[in-house]
């Protein structure tokens, strides 16, 4: 993301995972780990995918260490691509080798918001991360798991109007019966083309909210 990323490689289920490390400047307010998940591998989806991008900034901004990786069997990261099961696994190992400890936000987009969701709920009763933000999450490719109730308050659901990738009913029908807001950014399709300011923008105010 930028001079000062930090690269590395660490182990995983199925072989090493390929990180990005970016982390607020010294002296500054250190609020935590979040660790965001890229879209899909088998469409182009890599963690310097531009939205991924965009969300490492805007926690970076609000004081968290942002960790960014490529799924299994890709850019570096070992193993084969398996459908979601196995990239939670990545995500999971991730937050034990990078987040062991401390605050912890999770964010995904597109399939890496159904892989966040994944997460999350293996997590339930065990780790609750302080912040969710999921983009255009696939809610219409995947079953996507609820997110548990009382972390609710602690989501941001951001989706366009115009995705075509992800229909917005998708994601209307998937937050409906949880009564989960979603945020609808008009005329916005799937990638967020010129308006990834808005979307930081978005995700820095809810970082902000206690």
């Amino acid at each position: 993301m930028n001079s000062q990323t930090e690269y590395l490689l660490q182990p995983g289920t199925a072989g090493l995972i390929e990180v990005a490390i970016d982390r607020p400047p010294l002296g500054s307010v250190q609020r935590g780990t979040a660790v965001i998940a890229h879209p899909h591998p088998l469409f182009g989806g890599t963690m310097q995918n531009k939205v991924v991008g965009t969300l490492a900034r805007a926690f970076v901004h609000s004081g968290w260490t942002a960790v960014r990786f490529n799924f299994r069997g890709v850019g570096k990261s070992e193993g084969t691509h398996d459908h979601g099961i196995g990239e939670a696994q990545d995500l999971l190992a991730v937050i034990e080798a990078q987040a062991p400890t401390g605050p912890l936000a999770l964010a995904g987009f597109s399939f890496g918001g159904f892989v966040t969701c994944s997460a999350v709920a293996q997590l339930h009763g065990r780790r609750e991360p302080e912040k969710i933000v999921l983009v255009g999450p696939a809610t219409s490719r995947f079953q996507v798991p609820a997110l548990p109730t009382e972390l609710h308050a602690r989501a941001l659901v951001v989706h366009g109007e115009q995705d075509d990738t992800v229909p917005l009913q998708a994601t209307l029908d998937w937050a409906r019966p949880q009564s989960l807001p979603v945020t609808v950014i008009p005329g916005v399709e799937h990638f967020f083309h010129g308006q990834l300011p808005l979307l930081k923008g978005l995700v820095v105010r809810h970082l902000s909210q206690a």
